[in-house]
């Protein structure tokens, strides 16, 4: 059966969430869009709730491989799946000229109730979708496990920070609306934050032991009651440029952790 009605309600749900943060928060629902998140998705061995491919994307051979692959886990739990025309998807799609395949997904909602005495990357107020998902994907790459995003934070699964990540979500513990009272808390590790206010390069830090790494938001950076709790770095800037995009920022620091632990 084709689906051809923005009435139906998994189709309505699935714009919903596409577009309002509101019905995530609401729903505890998210969207995947396009097969490589999908992939990523079942390759960390977790199941979607629904899947909503166009009636075109039947003949795509990625898109077979990804639909034979959930009918054998269809044996084990329901995964419900729909095939809707091609105007249909293009009219609820945000992603434009991709492979037409979609996934609802339930999204984590893990509370900040333990010690974390390992290495995080807390995220305090960063507000654009794409920074957030280039933290996620590089933190993920150098082996970091835990995430922290303070109140305020853009959300970790909106579908523009899933598609930033590349799937980096899916091999994180990242926990969201964290107060800083809760890091305060349960953050046992020192804290190290980019701050303009110090002279201390990166490079001359010791990053050798566990630690929580800081990256605050694009205009105002890391909240002071924070701030004022870490060890502030600096990364050189000799070419006199105001500050680096935070997702660079972030990027550069942490990969200067992994130098430090296994290229020195």
């Amino acid at each position: 059966m084709i689906i051809t009605s923005k009435d139906n309600p998994t189709i309505k749900t699935a714009h919903a969430l596409l577009t309002q943060s509101r019905q995530r928060k609401k729903l505890g629902q998210t969207v995947l869009e396009g097969t490589h998140l999908i992939d990523a998705y079942l390759n960390a061995n977790l199941l979607p709730k629904n899947i909503i491919v166009s009636e075109s994307g039947l003949q795509n051979d990625e898109i077979v491989v990804l639909l034979n692959r959930l009918e054998k886990l269809n044996r084990l739990e329901s995964i419900k799946t729909l095939t809707i025309s091609d105007n249909l998807y293009k009219e609820i799609r945000t992603l434009g000229e991709s492979l037409p395949m979609m996934a609802i997904i339930d999204t984590p909602n893990l509370p900040l109730n333990q010690v974390i005495n390992t290495d995080c990357l807390i995220i305090n107020g960063v507000q654009d979708n794409g920074n957030l998902g280039t933290l996620l994907r590089t933190a993920s790459a150098i082996g970091f496990s835990t995430v922290i995003c303070t109140t305020g934070t853009a959300q970790a699964y909106n579908p523009k920070t899933l598609r930033a990540g590349m799937g980096a979500n899916f091999s994180l513990n990242i926990y969201e609306n964290v107060s800083l009272d809760e890091i305060f808390d349960f953050v046992k590790v020192p804290m190290f934050a980019t701050s303009s206010h110090t002279d201390k390069i990166i490079y001359e830090q010791n990053l050798t032991k566990p630690l929580a790494l800081i990256m605050g938001h694009e205009g105002q950076g890391v909240q002071a009651e924070l701030l004022d709790k870490c060890q502030k770095i600096a990364l050189p800037q000799p070419n006199g440029q105001e500050s680096l995009n935070v997702g660079v920022a972030g990027s550069v620091c942490l990969y200067e952790i992994l130098r430090q632990r296994m290229y020195l």
